[in-house]
C-alpha cells in the first residue's frame, strides 16, 4: 500500500513516517496543503492521511478539492478537532475515517487495514481517456481507433492505474499492488504477463500507445 503523509508538525510527520515505512508501507510525506495537491496530481496513492488544520491550504479544503476532481482514494482525517461536529464535517466532505490526536499508532495502523480491505470502488459513468483510447469502468471497456474490446478485471485495473499517471513512470510495486492489492505476495513475472495482455489489447483496438518499460522502476504509458 502506498500512502501519502499529510502533517505540518514535523516531529509528528517523521515519527509516524518512520512508524509506517517499518510497517511495510511505501510513504510520501508532506507539510501543507498545497503540497499535498502537487503530491496528488504527481502520484498514484492507496491511502492519505490528512491533517485537518495545515497551513497554506487546510485539511478539508484539500479533501474537498479532490473530491471535486472526482478522486475517490480513501482519507483518514488526523486532528486535534474531536467534536461530533467536526467529526460530521470531516466525513460529510468526503473523509473515510476520522481519527482525534493523540492517538496511539496501533489505532492508526489497525484502521489503516480495515481501509485496505475494502474492495476499490472504480468510478461508474466515467470514462477515462488518453490519445486515442477511451476506457469506460462501467462496462470494463476499451475504445480505439479500430473499434472496442472488453477487458478482464486485472486488465481494467492495470490499464486505469496508467490511464490516471499517463507519461508518469509507476513503479512494479505500485502496479502489483494496485492490480492485486496491498497484501499480495504474487510473483512480478505476474505483472509482467498482464503488460503483455494490455499491449495486446491496445493494439487489437488500433492505437499507437506504447508501454514501455523503464528499467529499474516500472512502466509508462505513452503516446
Amino acid at each position: 500500500m502506498k500512502i501519502l503523509l499529510v502533517e505540518d508538525d514535523r516531529e509528528l510527520n517523521r515519527t509516524l513516517l518512520f512508524q509506517l515505512e517499518k510497517e511495510g508501507f511505501l510513504v510520501d510525506s508532506c507539510f501543507d496543503g498545497e503540497e499535498a495537491c502537487y503530491y496528488m496530481q504527481e502520484g498514484l496513492y492507496d491511502l492519505i492521511l490528512l491533517d485537518r488544520m495545515l497551513p497554506k491550504m487546510d485539511g478539508i479544503a484539500v479533501l474537498e478539492k479532490i473530491r471535486r476532481e472526482g478522486n475517490t482514494v480513501p482519507v483518514i482525517l488526523l486532528t486535534a478537532l474531536g467534536t461530533l461536529t467536526d467529526k460530521i464535517t470531516g466525513l460529510d466532505c468526503g473523509a473515510d475515517d476520522y481519527l482525534v490526536k493523540p492517538f496511539a499508532f496501533e489505532e492508526l495502523a489497525a484502521r489503516i487495514r480495515s481501509i485496505g480491505r475494502r474492495p476499490r470502488r472504480m468510478e461508474e459513468g466515467r470514462k477515462l481517456s488518453f490519445d486515442d483510447i477511451s476506457y469506460s469502468p462501467e462496462e470494463l471497456r476499451l475504445d480505439g481507433p479500430d473499434g472496442s474490446c472488453s477487458l478482464s478485471r486485472r486488465e481494467a485495473a492495470l490499464l486505469e492505474a496508467f490511464l490516471r499517471n499517463s507519461g508518469q513512470s509507476l513503479s512494479r510495486q505500485l502496479l502489483l499492488c494496485r492490480v492485486w492489492g496491498p497484501d499480495t505476495d504474487v510473483e512480478e513475472g505476474n505483472l509482467d504477463n498482464y503488460i503483455y495482455f494490455l499491449r495486446r489489447r491496445l493494439k487489437s483496438v488500433g492505437s499507437r500507445i506504447q508501454l514501455k518499460t523503464v528499467r529499474g522502476i516500472g512502466y509508462r504509458m505513452e503516446a
